[in-house]
């Protein structure tokens, strides 16, 4: 049977495939609308700033032909000095409106940013653990940091002198037609050069960017992956080879950096020379007519300013263009990911449960992680309000995954699940989770304080803190710091010991007041003395909560109100230890051959 699970047909998002979206550039510009009143400001003074630097050579062209050359009787306001007042002023006020619009566009740029970065870590808290389970770290870090930077990059330093640049080219071809058009036509006859030599390299210079992000992804999924395990590398000393892994990987990474900085290398030198072409063209054109006097000389400075001028814009938009290719690549990668909408969870969809009682019932339940490779087959049990329920079975025998889709994370293909009598689907997740503590082997610390990684939420005070961590028996310990609850924990817990991140980890189950506990593996890793005080922890957050348990070690089970017994994905026993040890069947030989239920 093939599933129709949106789990299983949904896209890959490691693969090629892109789902369907506006254009890039369109979607860019929309996020500017809310600070259009600052772009629109910015704009004008970009105006402003272009026709500033327009009427600067047309000043000097006055200058050196009515004053220099003619000799023409400068009287009042018609003087040098204040030709040279004015040119002064000018300045100043291109000055200050170029000032003004930098600082405009850039809050513009860097609220853009702000709101983009926290639509994608908002989706990336939303997406579904299956999407998460294919998707490595490094490639939604990548889209957190180096992709939402290369645009801010584009935002910021390339949109404004983009419409800067455009608007001049516009300007200077206006006035140089209109002072001459014939030399206006040779000063633009090598145009068409640059725009043969920009076509020939947009792709390469877009396809090898794709490249770039993508080996950006794989040397931060690397770092990631390596840093976290950096104990298990050492311990096997596997340095030699975690360290040719990533030459190889940096290795790529240079060849394709090395192509980007060869092609920006001949974007900008390429305008130049095109540049100076045409200003030996026209000075060789005009020679003649300043000669024979039918073209003043201060027309032909104005033209060769003005040439500088036009290919000062082209001369950015080929240095940037390698830029505004990185940041519609990133564009494209970030859309990518916000755009997996439809797979979302949403929190607040579903029956509202502010309380659930714990009545938990399988019916018939099938789950597969890929399509036909069944992890649970046709799983039946029903739990009341406060039974502990133990689940044993060999590893893969589906036990882990029963609790992963007993807290939403997972939806089941054939099947139904039951809280206190409502289909898991049609319960508000938010709702679900926040009456189901979990308590892992191996416990995730955050960076911060101990407070802080017990509560996880501001809707926890401080004395729920300190009472859950008498009942967990972590409160010894803890008041042995310096300060308290209030000491500072590092990164994954590296500071704590084992027992004492999983006494934390009850703690954190317990402050909480969940109406169903789950013990994944929590006695494995600790020691005798630290299970004892888990024993005990246990004892008091299982009163009236329906508990899950899954477990090595035959004193967490065997208390248990309901032991079963899994294997393949089946249910094959189900009752309590002593019933089971009766039954003479594979529990018993578990336990008689002196292995551990697993």
């Amino acid at each position: 049977m093939k599933s129709t699970d949106p789990n299983l047909t949904a896209t890959n998002p490691n693969s090629d495939v892109k789902l369907p979206k506006t254009h890039t550039l369109k979607r860019l510009l929309k996020l500017t609308l809310p600070h259009m009143k600052r772009v629109a400001i910015a704009a004008v003074c970009v105006l402003l700033v272009n026709g500033a630097m327009l009427i600067k050579p047309y000043i000097l062209k006055i200058v050196i032909d009515d004053f220099l050359t003619k000799n023409i009787t400068q009287n009042g306001f018609y003087s040098i000095t204040v030709m040279g007042i004015l040119y002064f002023l000018v300045v100043l006020l291109s000055g200050f409106f170029s000032i003004f619009q930098v600082n405009l566009i850039n809050r513009a740029g860097q609220e853009i940013m702000r709101t983009l970065r926290g639509k994608v870590f908002k989706t990336i808290q939303l997406l579904p653990l299956w999407y998460l389970d294919k998707t490595s770290s490094g490639r939604l870090i990548t889209r957190a940091t180096n992709d939402v930077e290369a645009l801010s990059e584009m935002y910021t330093d390339i949109l404004i002198n983009l419409f800067k640049d455009v608007f001049m080219i516009i300007g200077i071809i206006y006035t140089m037609v209109v002072i001459n058009l014939e030399l206006a036509l040779i000063s633009f006859c090598v145009v068409p050069l640059i725009f043969i030599i920009v076509f020939f390299l947009k792709n390469k210079i877009k396809r090898n960017f794709k490249k770039v992000k993508s080996l950006i992804g794989r040397i931060n999924g690397f770092m990631a992956e390596n840093i976290s395990g950096m104990k298990i590398v050492q311990i096997f000393h596997g340095e030699k080879e975690k360290k040719k892994e990533f030459q190889e990987l940096n290795n790529e990474y240079f060849k394709a950096t090395l192509f980007q900085v060869r092609m920006n290398s001949i974007l900008k030198p390429v305008t130049e020379i095109i540049q100076s072409l045409a200003v030996a063209i026209l000075i060789w054109f005009s020679m003649s007519k300043i000669s024979n006097n039918t073209l003043q000389i201060g027309v032909l400075y104005v033209f060769t300013t003005y040439i500088k001028q036009f290919f000062s814009p082209i001369s950015d938009l080929a240095e940037n263009y390698t830029t505004i290719q990185s940041a519609l690549v990133s564009a494209d990668r970030i859309f990518e990911l916000l755009d997996q909408q439809e797979y979302l969870e949403d929190l607040d969809l579903g029956i509202a449960m502010d309380h659930i009682e714990g009545n938990i019932e399988f019916k018939n339940v099938w789950f597969s992680y890929n399509d036909n490779e069944w992890v649970l087959k046709d799983v039946s049990f029903t739990l009341s309000k406060g039974q502990t329920a133990a689940f044993v079975g060999e590893t893969g025998a589906g036990k882990t995954t029963i609790i992963s889709i007993v807290s939403g994370f997972y939806k089941i293909q054939k099947g139904e699940i039951l809280i206190d009598g409502i289909n898991i689907n049609d319960i508000k997740k938010r709702d679900l989770r926040r009456n189901i503590s979990v308590v892992l082997q191996d416990v995730f610390m955050f960076s911060g304080t101990i407070k802080e990684n017990v509560a996880l939420n501001d809707d926890i005070d401080d004395a729920t803190v300190e009472k859950a961590l008498e009942t967990s028996y972590s409160k010894e310990f803890v008041s042995s710091f310096s300060n308290g609850m209030y000491e500072p924990v590092m990164e994954r817990g590296s500071t704590l010991s084992a027992g004492q991140r999983q006494l934390l980890s009850f703690a954190r189950a317990i402050a909480h007041n969940p109406s169903i506990i789950v013990l994944d593996e929590a006695t494995a890793n600790i020691d005798t003395q630290t299970e004892v005080l888990i024993q005990k922890a246990i004892e008091n957050v299982v009163k009236n909560r329906t508990t899950l348990i899954i477990a090595h070690r035959l004193s967490t089970i065997r208390n248990a109100d309901v032991i079963i017994v899994l294997k393949y994905g089946k249910i094959i026993e189900m009752g309590n230890h002593d019933t089971l040890m009766a039954a003479a069947g594979y529990y018993n030989q578990m336990i008689t051959e002196g292995e551990k239920p697993a």
